[in-house]
């Protein structure tokens, strides 16, 4: 329980440094430091949602590096000009505009989480 508790007051802080880069930063914070934090805010919202423990130490930061490059990739196919999503959020969340260097910044930022999966249970795995 208390891991859970670490794991969501990260959440909330994460989230709350997100929303003040939307807000108001501009330029490569904006552009690639916010993308670094959204996995890693996905990373500590599901250990706070989800306190079962996958069979493999790996499994949790893949899948979201992969939920991370859909999302991405769904932009690149025009998912809300598609879909007729007009929400101002919901295009902010979702996202308009394909970007390699986005798929970079996600792949940067899930790193931290593969080390934290890997000392915290792949270690324990392991015996």
């Amino acid at each position: 329980m208390k891991k859970r508790m670490i794991y969501g007051v990260l959440t909330v802080l994460l989230l709350g440094i997100e929303i003040l880069i939307g807000m108001y930063a501009h330029g490569w914070i904006r552009n690639y430091f916010g993308d670094v934090l959204v996995v890693i805010l996905l990373y500590t919202l599901a250990r706070t949602i989800s306190p079962e423990k996958p069979k493999t130490w790996f499994i949790l930061p893949a899948a979201i590096l992969v939920f991370s490059f859909v999302v991405e990739f769904l932009q690149l196919w025009g998912f809300c000009d598609r879909f007729g999503i007009t929400n101002k959020l919901l295009r902010i969340i979702i996202g308009t505009g394909f970007s390699v260097m986005d798929l970079i910044s996600y792949t940067i930022g899930i790193l931290p989480c593969f080390i934290a999966e890997y000392f915290i249970r792949g270690k324990q795995q392991k015996g």
